[in-house]
């Protein structure tokens, strides 16, 4: 399941996320691929001790968002990166690695730092069976999808792109039953929205739980 998430970041964690990374020192992005990948990517990763702090800040406001609860079921937020893309830079059809120290990578996430009419190109391109999916959104927002997906980032052709990328080991594995778990809910949700607690929202609320029971790791 891919999905967007509008102003995951408020209007003052953006703009002092921004300022830092204005003045922030990078070094190469390959200093964190892996063997094959280091190949295709061409872009910088923040060092120091800003780095720690802004992962801080983009981990926490990701992790209090209700619809990244629902949807990801994040059992750990790990390895995420702030990257920045100067002109000519992308990075090359790759998948994330499947482990990542200890964590297992279940779901990726880009939160975008950059405005869209800063820079061109540089859009993030996740493929599926038969088609390519582009996206390129307002600073402050992210996309969530599988780790399983081949992607890449297309090339810079003007201005800085600067984002946070990072992954999710989840309580629940596999893909197709996270989206199960994510439709009941929202079900379950809207069920009590318009009729308070029926027995109809026990019932989904029983199943919604033992599956969590029966799938969960």
């Amino acid at each position: 399941m891919i999905f967007q998430i509008p102003d995951v970041l408020s209007a003052d964690e953006l703009s002092a996320i921004q300022t830092t990374l204005a003045t922030a020192e990078f070094v190469d992005g390959k200093l964190t691929a892996g063997w094959y990948a280091k190949h295709v990517k061409q872009n910088q990763q923040l060092k120091g001790t800003d780095a720690k702090d802004l992962r801080e800040r983009i981990q926490a406001a990701l992790t209090r968002h209700p619809l990244f609860q629902a949807a990801v079921r994040p059992k750990q937020v790990h390895s995420l990166l702030l990257s920045r893309y100067n002109s000519g830079m992308e990075y090359g059809r790759h998948i994330d690695n499947a482990l990542m120290g200890r964590q297992r990578s279940d779901v990726s996430f880009t939160v975008f730092l950059s405005d869209p009419q800063d820079y061109s190109g540089g859009e993030l391109v996740i493929e599926g069976a038969d088609d390519e999916r582009r996206y390129k959104l307002a600073a402050g927002a992210a996309i969530v999808y599988p780790s399983s997906t081949l992607h890449r980032v297309d090339t810079v052709t003007a201005g800085t792109r600067l984002v946070a990328v990072g992954w999710v080991q989840s309580w629940i594995r596999d893909t197709a039953q996270r989206e199960i778990l994510f439709d009941l809910d929202t079900v379950r949700r809207s069920l009590y929205g318009q009729a308070g607690k029926t027995n109809e929202f026990d019932l989904l609320s029983k199943s919604l739980a033992n599956l969590m029971r029966q799938w969960a790791e």
